[in-house]
């Protein structure tokens, strides 16, 4: 006969690593009757924020002379020993629950029961499964809500209803096979939303239960980096997993594609869960001009400040590489490719590149012409480039099209088509812009694939 351990925590609200219990209560159900309980405040030794305090009533005071986490562990421990814990949406108190006995060098290791998940499959179609919406709905009363042995004591009541349900043994059931994944689910998504993921290259987008995208990755295997997220106990993947009702996503045949439908979608949407790809970038261009003396330098700048630039980059790292490389490759001077300043007379990079010439510069005419020459390598590199990639069929191929060293877009060409000219390519893409996460994915596949802008 399975034991139940139905728990609910109440906590201080401050992420999962930081997110201590102030309020525990666990009653222990054998399917029919509860065999023993125990319900205890909790001192979380630390403060217990203001918001938190305006929802359970529980503050500083109130806690002030409750055991610690620490002199209830083994109660706990011994308690919920052989049973499944159960909750409603489960990860969320298994996972406080388990960090608290973590901080104790103690593996907490129970086997899992959602009745969130629970009541999606047993009681379906209704509009809302939190704990208070779904006793209201099924004629639960909660007294003391959002304290720990108010709600447990609903979550036994709403547990032995589904239990009585016809179908209920067999759900359970494959709701604890170690391989049926439902503990590891967010709560309100369907199965079966699971189910028809593929394993392919393309991008995906988590909606919450208002319909709107709060995140969008990308993947090589969608249905693996999608199940990923929830495997994944971090802080940032329980919040994002709590909120997630639904799951669309779209193929692109290539991982390239992938990164760069996925950049484009974060742009457009600007996901609430999303950290990359949202905040500003500065850009940086690099330069050539004339001094008074008549030299010619190269040098960079942020992007804004400048009317025309040789080629776009990233960062002032980015700028600083490329015109080593530049100084190396053309034997230039460093003092005027803006990598040393120009009063500085160390030999530094001098010597690998123009053997100190340039402390001199006799000849400024060969000078100039080895800076012409480096100003024609670098244009060089911003010519026209087609990539072509696996399309989300075998009829297809995926397209991707820069020009002047700036990204058109992406497109899927039918197998069928025949291509004669740029113009006939450009009615397949879909433009997009040319931002600066776009220009690193670019340039991360031309450097490892050893393209250049051609």
């Amino acid at each position: 006969m399975l034991l139940y351990c139905i728990i609910d925590v109440e906590t201080t609200g401050n992420g999962l690593k930081g997110n201590r219990v102030t309020e525990i209560s666990i009653f222990k159900f054998d399917g029919q009757n509860i065999v023993d309980e125990f319900t205890s405040l909790v001192n979380p030794q630390c403060p217990i924020p203001n918001f938190i305090t305006g929802l359970t009533g529980i503050d500083d005071e109130t806690v002030r002379n409750a055991p610690t986490f620490h002199q209830i562990a083994q109660q706990i421990f011994e308690m919920t020993k052989d049973c499944v814990f159960v909750a409603h949406a489960v990860n969320f108190d298994y996972g406080v629950i388990k960090e608290e006995f973590r901080r104790m060098g103690i593996d907490f290791i129970r086997k899992k029961l959602c009745t969130v998940r629970l009541s999606r499959k047993l009681v379906p179609g209704l509009q809302s499964y939190s704990l208070g919406k779904l006793c209201s709905e099924v004629g639960i009363p909660i007294t003391d809500r959002h304290r720990a042995r108010g709600d447990a004591k609903a979550t036994v009541i709403l547990f032995k209803q589904l239990l009585q349900k016809p179908e209920a043994g067999s759900v359970i059931k494959t709701f604890l096979n170690s391989r049926s994944q439902e503990a590891t689910l967010p709560p309100n998504l369907d199965r079966k939303v699971i189910d028809t993921i593929p394993h392919q290259p393309g991008i995906y987008y988590f909606l919450d239960q208002s319909n709107n995208i709060i995140y969008v990755g990308k993947a090589k295997n969608l249905k693996k980096r999608v199940l990923g997220h929830f495997y994944d106990k971090s802080e940032h993947e329980i919040k994002l997993c709590r909120e997630v009702s639904h799951i669309d996503f779209e193929l692109s045949g290539s991982e390239l594609v992938a990164l760069l439908m996925e950049s484009a979608a974060i742009q457009k949407h600007y996901p609430k869960f999303n950290r990359a790809q949202k905040r500003k970038f500065k850009r940086y261009g690099i330069v050539s001009y004339e001094s008074r003396e008549g030299i010619q330098h190269l040098g960079f700048a942020p992007l804004k400040q400048l009317p025309k630039t040789l080629i776009v980059l990233n960062s002032i790292t980015e700028c600083r590489l490329f015109l080593e490389d530049v100084c190396q490759q053309f034997k230039l001077c460093p003092r005027y490719c803006q990598l040393t300043p120009l009063h500085n007379t160390a030999p530094y990079l001098c010597q690998a590149t123009c053997s100190n010439t340039c402390t001199y510069l006799k000849n400024k005419v060969d000078y100039n012409h080895k800076v012409i020459q480096a100003i024609t390598h670098i244009r060089n590199l911003q010519e026209n480039i087609v990539i072509k990639e696996a399309g989300r069929n075998s009829n297809e191929n995926a397209v991707v099209m820069i020009k002047n060293g700036k990204y058109l877009g992406y497109g899927f060409v039918p197998n069928t088509i025949e291509i004669n000219s740029e113009e006939d390519l450009a009615s397949f893409i879909t433009t997009q812009k040319d931002t600066h996460a776009i220009h690193q994915i670019i340039h991360s596949y031309l450097r490892k694939n050893r393209l250049s802008l051609a």
